[in-house]
């Protein structure tokens, strides 16, 4: 009995999920290293008995080395599992299918070396896993793939096989028919040595990233691939030197069109791309041409060259730089930090905040996994007053005005949004709470939180959590200051920042591209009827057309001043997109 009342003490959400017959669990936090320890590495048993589950999710726990042997015949019903960030390897065993209704596994940032047929995946007759559509083994250490993969899991859409040690992909993936519906392969970062021809019988690729490899030539045959719409093969030392610099520059239509008449060497071939791309030139022009006698003239050719500039201001170049002081305390509980300002957004037509606000949830949702890798703030630069200095507080000292909250302290919001999460539980007898309340879990043992901190003393951001409603973005924000924290990686930070001014530049230029009504709500105008002045100056920047946005380097330095890191540095937004023009 005495052991039975331990396994419920130590495993306090089984009980839960059990009573409350959830279909989701997610394990994860500061504990979970420990009871996992003490269950021999693996997940427990009593996991295996809760067959309702559709969704488990064990991430970042570093004892994690096996999933335990009855997850197949315990959970029959999964349809996602996630098993990212742990220590999962070098194989895995016992194998983790049959799991016939499973959609979605992702095993990324593992130990990985190897999953041969029959002890990883699973069976490959009948398959393993007949209804997968996303596999994701990015992050780990694989040298090479089962060569029955496609038996095991017919049906996928998705893989994702980023920064492993692959040299080559297994002949029986590329067979035709084999992988009937897959429709994005990625596989950066790896060393592939040689890309199959065969790779033409994936009717259904659209998306290929193969940057980062070892490949010395691209095979002809890819231009036959029937709907692929992008390729990435930047980072490969490629023979052919005027397709290296394509595949730098070049759209993937003119690179597949490149490879279809020839490609290297061949004069017959070259001229013909030549007399293609000379062909597309002239057309422009006819277009261009065409567009200009209907009265819309030139400028709207140059304003669509010029929308998706991205100007980065050095430190040197601005006089009074914001400086972000990082204190010591917050490297046990949330180290990385990376700033940025971005001048210039246009958020006051038609939907474009709400669309700013979408790409930031979806972002969080994705790259940011959930917020447990990194979490984004986005700020009105006009309501801060820098130097801004990044610490953490007990939860009884920290106060913050929430998003649309009045001011409160940062325990007591904890505790507010947990009563909320429970409150909206009960209502809809289930698991997943949406908004904030998903993230309360990353606050779990801590005891400091972290916050950034204005030069009047207010706090204006509380991650995982939220901002202050003093820095909310409004539709007439045209400068904001945007924070990316993580207990992961600086590079994270920085990664995340790069996709999230990607963004923004794409949202500017549909903006301004197709010419939204503005819409100030009437709470809105009251808020800037004193800045009148301002906006119009900013209006008549937009309609030229000519602004790209501005991003202004900022620095995090330490309590001594010394620099930890600026952002964007020389490597930063080195963005491959053939959209994007980066002046620095």
């Amino acid at each position: 009995a005495m052991a039975a009342v331990a396994v419920s003490e130590a495993w306090p959400e089984l009980e839960l999920a059990e009573r409350e017959r959830r279909r989701e669990l997610l394990l994860t936090g500061p504990g979970l290293e420990e009871r996992v320890r003490a269950a021999g590495g693996r997940l427990p048993p009593r996991l295996f008995t809760l067959s309702l589950l559709h969704y488990l999710e064990v991430s970042g726990c570093g004892s994690l080395r096996e999933p335990g042997p009855g997850l197949a015949q315990g959970l029959p019903q999964l349809h996602s599992l996630v098993l990212r960030r742990n220590a999962l390897g070098p194989g895995l065993s016992p194998e983790l299918g049959p799991l016939p209704a499973l959609r979605v596994l992702d095993l990324s940032g593992n130990a990985l070396e190897a999953l041969p047929p029959g002890q990883g995946l699973g069976p490959a007759e009948p398959p393993g896993l007949p209804q997968l559509q996303s596999l994701n083994l990015s992050g780990n250490r694989l040298r090479e793939l089962p060569a029955d993969l496609a038996r095991c899991a017919p049906r996928l859409q998705t893989l994702n096989l980023t920064g492993n040690c692959l040299d080559s992909f297994p002949a029986a993936l590329f067979q035709p028919g084999a992988l009937p519906l897959l429709s994005e392969l990625a596989a950066a970062d790896n060393c592939l040595r040689e890309l199959s021809p065969d790779i033409a019988h994936l009717a259904s690729l659209k998306t290929l990233d193969l940057s980062n490899n070892q490949l010395s030539e691209i095979p002809a045959a890819l231009a036959d691939c029937p709907k692929l719409k992008e390729i990435h093969f930047e980072g490969n030392k490629l023979r052919d030197k005027r397709l290296e610099k394509m595949v730098h520059g070049c759209q993937t239509k003119s690179i597949l069109e490149y490879l279809r008449v020839g490609g290297r060497g061949g004069g017959k071939g070259r001229a013909k791309a030549e007399g293609t791309e000379k062909e597309e030139s002239r057309k422009k022009k006819r277009e261009k041409k065409q567009r200009k006698e209907g009265g819309e003239g030139e400028e709207k050719e140059l304003e669509a060259a010029h929308r998706l500039l991205l100007r980065v201001l050095h430190i040197s170049e601005n006089p009074a730089p914001l400086v972000v002081n990082v204190h010591p305390e917050v490297r046990d509980v949330r180290p990385f930090i990376v700033g940025t300002i971005v001048r210039g957004m246009y958020l006051k037509s038609g939907n474009a905040l709400k669309r700013f606000l979408t790409a930031q949830t979806k972002l969080h949702e994705d790259l940011c996994e959930k917020r447990t890798a990194a979490t984004i703030a986005t700020h009105d630069l006009k309501a801060i007053r820098g130097p801004l200095l990044y610490g953490a507080r007990p939860p009884q000292d920290l106060k913050i005005v929430p998003l649309g909250r009045r001011e409160i302290k940062a325990k007591d919001l904890v505790r507010q949004l947990q009563l909320e999460a429970e409150e909206q539980r009960k209502q809809k007898k289930r698991q997943n709470v949406s908004g904030l309340h998903r993230y309360l879990h990353l606050l779990d043992g801590k005891d400091n939180y972290p916050c950034l901190v204005d030069a009047d003393g207010d706090v204006i951001s509380f991650p995982p959590i939220t901002n202050s409603d003093k820095t909310k973005i409004k539709k007439t924000t045209t400068d904001l200051f945007l924070e990316v924290t993580s207990a992961t990686s600086l590079q994270m930070c920085k990664d995340i920042m790069d996709a999230l001014i990607l963004k923004m530049a794409e949202i500017n230029k549909y903006t301004l591209e197709n010419k939204e009504e503005e819409s100030l709500s009437d709470t809105e105008a009251d808020t800037v009827s004193g800045q009148s002045p301002d906006l119009k100056t900013n209006q008549s920047a937009d309609k030229g057309g000519n602004s790209p946005l501005v991003v202004e380097q900022v620095r995090v330095v330490d309590m001594e001043g010394s620099l930890k890191v600026v952002y964007p540095s020389k490597t930063d937004l080195d963005i491959a997109a053939s959209h994007v023009t980066v002046i620095r």
